[in-house]
């Protein structure tokens, strides 16, 4: 595994892409032959601020759930997320672990939706991705418990200034946790003021990737 230098990971709101519709890879006649790549060209580059997708997971009671997460890294075949163990997702991928994920460019201009399996990442893959969170981030995965929520706001205020004081520089917590997605099935969709939009799928199958062009 490389080792990246630790820089603050924030979430910003990413700017509408320009799209050039004629040689756009799912609109245009030079379509994507492959997904990898077409992720990571629309993706926020490392160093860049975070996007922001909805997870959906299988619930305990057979109900799909979602929430939104940060997308910690996609390092060119699987989409990091990090989060607390004692969540509910985590709960629900410890029971099964096929999830799908949702991210939507703004101005509606782009969204990918990925199927796959989410399986817990090394310790040490964790860590560097914790280190690499902003000082809020990293203080918000000690003190956002059950606990923490019942309180009333001054109290809640009160103890994050403390925590704050006493530990500037926190390690992981036990609780903290990743998660890389494997996907087996891509879906790229663009909008198109001026023409019907289109989507372009990818569906792992022996020996590589099976393409197919889908209505928007």
């Amino acid at each position: 595994m490389s080792v990246r230098r630790p820089s603050p990971t924030r979430t910003v709101q990413v700017q509408a892409p320009v799209i050039d519709h004629a040689t756009d890879p799912v609109h245009g006649p030079a379509l994507a032959d492959a997904p990898e790549p077409l992720a990571r060209d629309w993706l926020p580059a490392e160093g860049e601020e975070r996007m922001l997708m909805t997870l959906a997971t299988v619930g305990r009671d057979g109900f799909p759930s979602t929430r939104t997460v940060m997308l910690s890294d996609f390092d060119g075949g699987r989409f990091h997320f990090h989060t607390d163990t004692r969540s509910r997702k985590v709960a629900d991928l410890r029971a099964d672990p096929r999830v799908a994920l949702t991210l939507l460019w703004p101005a509606f201009t782009r969204q990918l939706v990925v199927q796959g399996t989410a399986l817990p990442v090394t310790p040490d893959e964790a860590a560097d991705a914790y280190a690499r969170r902003s000082a809020y981030l990293r203080q918000l995965a000690w003190v956002n418990d059950t606990t923490m929520a019942r309180r009333p706001l001054r109290a809640r205020e009160e103890r994050w200034t403390q925590f704050a004081v006493e530990h500037p520089e926190p390690e992981p917590p036990d609780t903290w946790v990743g998660y890389a997605v494997r996907p087996h099935r891509y879906v790229f969709w663009v909008s198109h003021p001026a023409a019907p939009s289109r989507r372009l799928e990818f569906v792992r199958a022996p020996g590589g990737w099976r393409r197919s062009v889908l209505p928007g």
